[in-house]
C-alpha cells in the first residue's frame, strides 16, 4: 500500500506546481505525501496503473515527464516528451498504451507512445486555447476543452476522425474535464461561470451538478459516487456527490497551487480487448483506437506518410525544411499539410545562424555564433559533434558540397571564406582579401 492509503478511501494524485502529491480521498489523514519534488511548474497529471507509472506535464520545462509508482516515493523523473510549449492537458490511454496531450501555445493536440516515441500531431487547425483532455477508450473517443475566443468542448475519435463540437453554449472558461466510465457521462468545470455541469457523451441532456458555491475550479476527477476538484482560489481539493452536488466538503486545504487531479485506482482503467491489443493492430508505428470500423487506424509519426498498405509508415519524411532558430534547430516535413516543426534534440545550442544538410550521409551542419563553432548531428539530433572550433569568430554562412564531400563557411569576424572536409579535416582558407562582412554562401557543385 502506498503512503496515505486508507481502507475504503480513494487515493488522489494531484499536481502542485512544485511537486506531485498523494492524498486520501476522504481527507482522513489531513496531509499529503510527495510523489516527486523539485519541479518547476507541474500542471496536468495521469497514470498507467498496470505498469506503475505516473505522468505529468511541466509547463516551465516544456515537457511531459514520468516517475515509477512505488512504495518508497522519491524524486526519480524521466523526460518522456520534450520540446513542448505549454502542455496544459494530459491523458493516458491505458488500453493502447498512448499519451495524449494539449498544448495551448502551439494550439495542437498530440499523441505518442508512453516512452514519447512516434509522436504525432492529431489536430492543429481550429484550436484556440485547448486545455483539459479526457479519454474514453472503450468507446474510442477523446474529449477536450477550449477556452479561447469561441469556448467549447469537442470530441473526436482517438485517431482524430469524427471531430465535432458538443458544447458551445453557456460556457466561458472550461477548465476541468472528466469522463464517468460507469454511467457514460461527461463532467466539466467552468472557472468564469463558477459551475460544474455534466451531460451525455454527445453533449445532450446537460444538467447542473454544482453552482453558486464555487470560486475558481480547475481540474476534475471521479471515484464511484464522489466528484473531486481542485480550486485555485481556495488552494484546496473539494468533493461532493456526483449526482446531486450535495455533501460538499474540503478534502485538503492550504495547498500551494493545486492543478491537475486524478483518482489513482485500478478500476479507473479497466482492461478491454481492442483491435490494437494483438500485434499492435499490425501497425508499424501507432495503432490508434477509432469509432469508425474497423475501429482502429494505423498512423505514422508527425511528418511521415503512411504507405498504400494502410499499415506501414515510410522510413521518414522525404521533403524536409530545416530551420535554425537561434537556440534550437527544427525540422519541418513538407510531405503532410500540418507543417509541424520538430526540435532536434541537441544540447548546447546558443546562437545557431546558418544550417545545411548532407543528403548522402544524413548529417545536419550549422554555425553557432556564440559558441564560435561549426557543429553537426544526425537529423534526429543524435551523434552531435564539434567540427571546427579554432580561429572562428563569427561563423555566419554555411554550405555543404554533397558531391565532393566538403563544407564551406563564411566568417564575418575573420573576414574569410574557408573550406574543410565534411569530417572537419584538411581545413583551408579560400578567400581572405577584399572581404568586409561575408555572410550567405551557396554552392553549385555540378558546375564547380
Amino acid at each position: 500500500c502506498l503512503p496515505l492509503c486508507v481502507p475504503g478511501s480513494p487515493l488522489l494524485l494531484f499536481a502542485n506546481r512544485r511537486d506531485v502529491r498523494l492524498v486520501d480521498g476522504e481527507g482522513v489523514r489531513g496531509e499529503s505525501a510527495i510523489v516527486v519534488s523539485d519541479l518547476e511548474d507541474a500542471a496536468a497529471v495521469d497514470f498507467f496503473f498496470e505498469e506503475g507509472l505516473i505522468f505529468w506535464t511541466d509547463v516551465s520545462e516544456e515537457a511531459i515527464k514520468q516517475t515509477p509508482l512505488k512504495e518508497s516515493l522519491g524524486t526519480d523523473q524521466t523526460v518522456v516528451v520534450p520540446g513542448l510549449d505549454s502542455p496544459d492537458g494530459l491523458a493516458c490511454d491505458w488500453l493502447s498504451k498512448k499519451l495524449y496531450w494539449t498544448d495551448s501555445e502551439t494550439n495542437r493536440i498530440e499523441v505518442a507512445n508512453l516512452d514519447g516515441s512516434s509522436r504525432k500531431v492529431l489536430f492543429w487547425m481550429d484550436l484556440d486555447q485547448p486545455r483539459a483532455i479526457a479519454l474514453n477508450p472503450a468507446q474510442r473517443y477523446m474529449y477536450w476543452t477550449d477556452w479561447g475566443e469561441e469556448p467549447r468542448i469537442e470530441r473526436a475519435g482517438m485517431d482524430g476522425r469524427r471531430r465535432e463540437v458538443i458544447i458551445n453554449e453557456d460556457i466561458f472558461w472550461p477548465n476541468g474535464l472528466t469522463v464517468d466510465l460507469e454511467e457514460q457521462k461527461l463532467y466539466w468545470a467552468d472557472a468564469k461561470l463558477s459551475f460544474i455541469h455534466r451531460a451525455n457523451l454527445d453533449g445532450s441532456a446537460r444538467e447542473t451538478v454544482v453552482e453558486g458555491t464555487l470560486t475558481h475550479p480547475f481540474a476534475l476527477t471521479l471515484s464511484n459516487e464522489t466528484l473531486f476538484w481542485t480550486d485555485w482560489q481556495t488552494h484546496s481539493i473539494h468533493a461532493c456527490n456526483k449526482h446531486r452536488g450535495d455533501k460538499t466538503r474540503e478534502i485538503l486545504g492550504g495547498i500551494y497551487s493545486p492543478m491537475g487531479i486524478q483518482v489513482l485506482e485500478s478500476y479507473r482503467q479497466p482492461y478491454i480487448r481492442t483491435p490494437c491489443s494483438d500485434n499492435n493492430g499490425g501497425c508499424s508505428h501507432l495503432c490508434l483506437l477509432s469509432p469508425v470500423p474497423p475501429f482502429y487506424s494505423c498512423t505514422c509519426p508527425t511528418g511521415v506518410q503512411l504507405r498504400a498498405d494502410g499499415k506501414t509508415c515510410k522510413p521518414g519524411a522525404e521533403q524536409v525544411l530545416l530551420l535554425a532558430r537561434r537556440t534550437d534547430l527544427r525540422r519541418i516535413s513538407l510531405d503532410l499539410p500540418d507543417f509541424t516543426d520538430i526540435v532536434l534534440q541537441v544540447d548546447g545550442i546558443r546562437h545557431a545562424i546558418a544550417i545545411d544538410y548532407d543528403p548522402v550521409e544524413g548529417y545536419v551542419y550549422w554555425t553557432d555564433d556564440e559558441v564560435r563553432a561549426i557543429r553537426r548531428s544526425r537529423l534526429d539530433g543524435s551523434n552531435a559533434v564539434m567540427l571546427v572550433t579554432t580561429e572562428i569568430n563569427h561563423p555566419d554562412g554555411i554550405a555543404v558540397d554533397w558531391v565532393s564531400r566538403n563544407l564551406y563557411w563564411t566568417d564575418t569576424g575573420t573576414d574569410r571564406i574557408e573550406v574543410t572536409r565534411l569530417n572537419g579535416t584538411s581545413r583551408k582558407i579560400l578567400i581572405s582579401e577584399n572581404l568586409d562582412e561575408p555572410r550567405a554562401i551557396v554552392l553549385d557543385p555540378v558546375n564547380g
